[in-house]
């Protein structure tokens, strides 16, 4: 289990300086919103083109050879881009190549680890080992951006992705030692059966499916703020695209995750996994629409971390959920499948606000999306999960 979660914290490093470089180098080249949506939209599609079937060929691999390969996969294609800055062949559709194919990747890591997991720890440690890693995860992004807007204004965007490519080879290397068993004896089985148990059982679980389909208002206001975070900083708050304080939102955004994190337990405790979601969807919206109407960065500050809190919130509170209720010969398909359905809104809002805001302005599109999310909780997904609250035997 160290090599895991060793291998995970050094590519979250990594990952966390291409998390504020790719898109500052992409708004550095072309100054446009609607390309600065369609990157953060394209870094989700693959999730929702790939997520089904990763889901059952993960059951079906080599889990430790998957997370091995995909690591080398994201390590070439993040190192093409200081390579090619350094020759003078940069161009702009690299950019959404990288951002495309990196997560494509992803979507196979993920379904892979999330069978990893259990074979690690056994299914008894599943609970404490996942708080471990969002504990873990959630330092790395608090710190990680900051950090990163403070590279990328020293040496520039491309040669700070170097230090993320490295970061997956590193962890190549340690997952290549990871006591996993073997990939079950092949046989013939039916790729399309193996999807559809996953997307019955999602369909057939009340709880599951309606936190699913509310995920999706979720994701698509993840969407948008996140889209438009880089142009929010230039055009609202006056910062150059290579001011070092534009990590600082991605760390802040990152803090309000980990309240998210540490609060989850209690409130679990405390309250039902309904009211939880929902009470989470509605300060999902109105927080945004204040965050559309603010302009003043050290204003702004607070309310992205209180934004992120909430939005973080309502999509752990279905993870884990999802993860209690799934049997174990499930759990990659499930997880995978409603985890492409809810980010499912991630894409649209990211392109939704990335076209509105070249249109018209940042604001305006983000008081859109806040209002659509808003709309989502008029929903039947919504009012089946409102029916399901437990007040009186809240989680133990």
């Amino acid at each position: 289990m160290f090599r895991y979660l060793t291998a995970r914290v050094i590519s979250w490093i990594g990952s966390s300086i291409t998390l504020v470089a790719l898109p500052v180098l992409l708004y550095q080249r072309t100054g446009s919103a609607a390309l600065s949506g369609l990157l953060a939209a394209l870094e989700a599609v693959p999730y929702l083109l790939l997520g089904l079937p990763a889901g059952a060929l993960a059951d079906r691999w080599d889990r430790r050879r998957t997370l091995v390969l995909t690591s080398w996969t994201s390590a070439l294609l993040i190192a093409s881009i200081p390579v090619a800055a350094a020759l003078g062949l940069l161009t702009t559709p690299q950019l959404f190549v990288v951002a495309a194919g990196s997560s494509a990747s992803f979507v196979f890591f993920d379904a892979a680890a999330f069978g990893a997991l259990p074979a690690l720890v056994g299914r008894e440690g599943i609970a404490k080992a996942t708080s471990t890693l969002m504990t873990l995860s959630t330092l790395v992004t608090l710190i990680g951006p900051a950090l990163a807007g403070v590279l990328i204004a020293v040496t520039g965007a491309p040669h700070a992705m170097s230090l993320d490519a490295l970061s997956y080879a590193a962890a190549a290397l340690l997952l290549s030692r990871l006591p996993l068993p073997p990939p079950p004896p092949a046989q013939a089985r039916n790729l399309r059966a193996e999807i559809g148990d996953g997307i019955r059982y999602i369909r057939n679980h009340p709880m599951i499916n309606s936190l699913t389909f509310l995920g999706i208002g979720n994701s698509l206001a993840e969407g948008a703020v996140l889209g438009l975070l880089v142009v929010v900083a230039v055009e609202r708050f006056g910062l150059s695209s290579g001011d070092g304080r534009i990590g600082l939102l991605f760390a802040v955004a990152a803090a309000g995750a980990m309240l998210a994190g540490l609060s989850l337990p209690r409130l679990r405790h405390r309250f039902s996994t309904p009211a939880i979601s929902l009470t989470g969807l509605a300060s999902v919206g109105l927080l945004l629409i204040v965050w559309a109407c603010t302009d003043r960065l050290l204003l702004a500050l607070p309310i992205l971390a209180c934004w992120q809190a909430a939005n973080t919130l309502v999509s752990l509170n279905g993870i884990v959920e999802r993860q209690e209720q799934t049997p174990d010969d499930l759990q990659g398909r499930v997880n995978t499948t409603a985890r492409m359905i809810a980010w499912g809104g991630q894409p649209a809002g990211a392109a939704l606000a990335g076209t509105l805001a070249e249109l018209t302005s940042a604001k305006t599109a983000l008081l859109l999306v806040a209002a659509t999310v808003l709309a989502t909780l008029t929903l039947p997904p919504a009012r089946r999960l409102a029916e399901q609250r437990q007040p009186v035997e809240p989680h133990k």
